[in-house]
C-alpha cells in the first residue's frame, strides 16, 4: 500500500460523499428519490446510462476475459453493445410514455393487477441481486489487492458505501455519480489503451501477429473456441447479451429520469457512443494484459482474471496509473451498485409495499422509508451471497443476470407493447416461467457443480453442461407467455388500443393535442 492509492482512493470517496450530500438536500419525494424528478437532460442521462452500464464486468471482468481466453473474451464487448439496439429501437420509448417509476408501472399500464405487479416487482430484485453479486466480487478482489486486507471486509466496505448513497441521495446522488464515474472511466481507458498501441508502435497489423506469440495459447489465442468449446454454449451467451439489456431494471429505470420519450431516445443514442467506443477499446485492455502481464500473474493474483485491467495499469504507467484505474473501477463498482440497489429498492417499497400492500395509499413518507428500508435488505442479501462467489469471473456473473432479465422480463415487455391478443395470465405465466427456468438450469449447470473441487460453489457432476441457460430459457420465456394467453378467455382488446396509442405517442386517454398552425390550416383546405 502506498500515498498515491490512499490520496486517490480517499479523493473519489470524498468526491461522491460531497455529490450525495448536495444530492440529499434535493431529495424530498418519492418522485426524487426513484426518478430524480425526472429532470435529467437527454446528455445527462446518457452519460448517466453509460455509467450504469460500464460496470465492474466491462472493466475488470472483460479485460480478464480476453487477457485469458482471447477472442472468447471479445463475445462479452460484442454482446453488450449490440444490446442497446434491441433497447433503442423496441423499448426505450414505449417504457417512457409508459412507466412512472419501475418496470412494473409500464406493465400495469395494461394490466391493472396486483399478480402482474407483485411477479414483476419479484423478477427486478431477483436480476439486481445476481448484478449485485458480480459488483461486489470485483470490488472485493480489487481492494483486497490494493490494501491487503481480507476479501469479506472488502466486499463489507463497499456494500456499506453503496446503502448511504441511495439511502441519503436517492436518484439525484446516483445519477452524478454515474456521470462523474463515467467520464473518469472513459478517460483512464482512453489513457491505457494508448500506452498498449504505443508499444506496438501504433501498428494494429503488428499487434495482432504478436499476440499469437505472446501469449500461452499461441494462435489459438486470436480464434474461438478456447473458452466456449461448444457452439451452443457461445450461442447461448450472445442471447443473453443481447437481448439482457431490455430486461435489465436499473437500466430501465434511467428512463423515467428524463421529461419524455423524445429525450429518452437522446439519451441512448448518446449511452451507444461512449459504449461502442469503450467496447472497442477493451480489445487492447485486454491484449495489452496479456502481453505485458502475463496470464500467470494474472492468475496469481485473481484466479479468474478480474486483476488484469489494474495490473496493466501498473506495468505501463507504474504506482500512479495503477492507483488512479484501480479508484476508477472503484468509482466504478459504487456507482453500478447504488443503481441497482436503487432499482430494487423501488420495486418492493414502490410495487409490493405501497400498491399492493396498502393498495396506493402509502404516504410519501412511508414511501420513503419503506424503499430505504428495503435499500438496506438488497444491500445485506447482495453481500452474504457475494463472500461465497470469489472465484467467478464478473463478467460471467452478470452474464447470469442478463440471463434472468432476457427470459423472465423482455419476453412480456415485447408483448405488452406489441401483441394485441396478450392478457394477464400470459403476462404472469411468461414471467415465471423465464425466472424460474433460467434459475433452476443455472443452479444445475457448471457454474454451481463441478467435479473439479474448488472450481464451482458444489462439488459434483452438473446436470446441464451449458454455463449460460438463455438458449433454453429466453424460449421458455416466450412459450409461456403466449401459452397464458392462448389458454386463457380473457381479452380487453380496447385497453391494448389505449395502451399502443399511450406507447408510440405519450398522449393518454382523454388528452387533446393542439394542432399547429400548419396543421390547423390544412385541415381547413380540406374541410373548404
Amino acid at each position: 500500500m502506498n500515498a498515491t492509492v490512499i490520496i486517490l482512493f480517499l479523493s473519489i470517496v470524498a468526491i461522491t460523499l460531497v455529490v450525495t450530500y448536495i444530492a440529499a438536500k434535493q431529495t424530498r419525494t418519492t418522485n426524487e428519490f426513484y426518478t430524480a424528478g425526472g429532470g435529467l437532460t437527454g446528455w445527462q442521462n446518457g452519460l448517466a446510462i453509460a455509467g450504469d452500464y460500464l460496470s465492474a464486468a466491462s472493466f475488470l471482468g472483460i479485460a480478464g476475459m480476453i487477457a485469458l481466453s482471447g477472442f472468447d473474451g471479445f463475445f462479452y464487448s460484442i454482446g453488450f453493445l449490440i444490446a442497446y439496439l434491441v433497447v433503442l429501437f423496441l423499448v426505450a420509448e414505449p417504457l417512457r410514455n409508459l412507466g412512472k417509476y419501475t418496470l412494473a408501472d409500464m406493465i400495469s399500464a395494461r394490466f391493472d393487477a396486483k399478480k402482474v405487479r407483485g411477479v414483476a416487482a419479484v423478477n427486478t430484485i431477483m436480476i439486481v441481486i445476481f448484478y449485485m453479486i458480480a459488483q461486489l466480487v470485483g470490488a472485493g478482489a480489487l481492494i483486497q489487492l490494493l490494501f491487503h486486507i481480507d476479501y469479506w471486509l472488502a466486499v463489507l466496505i463497499v456494500g456499506v458505501m453503496m446503502t448511504i448513497y441511495v439511502i441519503f441521495g436517492g436518484m439525484i446522488a446516483t445519477s452524478w455519480v454515474q456521470i462523474i464515474k463515467a467520464v473518469l472511466l472513459m478517460a483512464g481507458t482512453v489513457v491505457i489503451s494508448f500506452l498498449v498501441l504505443a508499444k506496438f508502435d501504433f501498428n494494429l497489423l503488428s499487434m495482432f501477429r504478436e499476440m499469437k506469440a505472446v501469449t500461452p495459447l499461441g494462435a489459438d489465442y486470436l480464434n474461438p473456441g478456447v473458452k466456449y468449446k461448444d457452439p451452443l454454449d457461445t450461442l447461448s451467451l450472445m442471447i443473453a447479451l443481447v437481448l439482457g439489456t431490455a430486461g435489465l431494471p436499473h437500466i430501465l429505470m434511467r428512463f423515467f429520469t428524463v421529461k419524455d420519450a423524445k429525450t429518452a431516445r437522446s439519451s441512448v443514442n448518446t449511452a451507444t457512443w461512449i459504449i461502442g467506443i469503450f467496447y472497442i477499446l477493451t480489445i487492447f485492455l485486454g491484449f495489452g494484459a496479456a502481453a505485458f502481464v502475463g496470464a500467470e500473474k494474472i492468475k496469481e493474483q485473481n484466479a479468474a482474471g478480474n486483476m488484469a485491467a489494474p495490473l496493466l495499469a501498473e506495468a505501463l504507467g507504474g504506482d500512479f496509473l495503477m492507483s488512479f484505474v484501480s479508484a476508477v473501477a472503484f468509482a466504478t463498482i459504487l456507482a453500478v451498485v447504488a443503481g441497482l440497489v436503487l432499482s430494487g429498492a423501488s420495486a418492493f417499497a414502490h410495487d409490493i409495499y405501497s400498491q399492493i400492500i396498502k393498495k396506493g395509499k402509502a404516504s410519501e413518507k412511508q414511501q420513503m422509508l419503506a424503499a430505504k428500508y428495503a435499500s438496506l435488505g438488497v444491500s445485506v442479501v447482495s453481500i452474504l451471497i457475494a463472500l461465497v462467489a470469489q472465484k467467478m469471473n464478473v463478467a460471467f456473473l452478470v452474464s447470469l443476470a442478463f440471463c434472468v432479465a432476457a427470459s423472465a422480463n423482455l419476453p412480456v415487455i415485447l408483448c405488452t407493447i406489441y401483441w394485441r391478443r396478450f392478457n394477464t395470465a400470459g403476462a404472469i405465466t411468461g414471467m415465471l416461467s423465464g425466472l424460474i427456468s433460467s434459475l433452476i438450469i443455472v443452479f444445475f449447470s457448471p457454474n454451481v457443480f463441478s467435479p473439479v473441487e474448488g472450481a464451482a460453489i458444489l462439488v459434483g457432476e452438473p446436470f446441464f453442461t451449458l454455463t449460460n441457460p438463455a438458449i433454453i430459457s429466453v424460449p421458455l420465456g416466450f412459450i409461456g407467455a403466449y401459452l397464458g394467453t392462448i389458454l386463457s378467455r380473457e381479452h380487453d382488446l380496447k385497453r391494448f388500443t389505449e395502451v399502443a396509442v399511450k406507447a408510440n405517442t405519450g398522449i393518454r386517454e382523454g388528452e387533446y393535442v393542439r394542432p399547429t398552425r400548419i396543421e390547423a390550416t390544412r385541415q381547413q383546405d380540406i374541410s373548404t
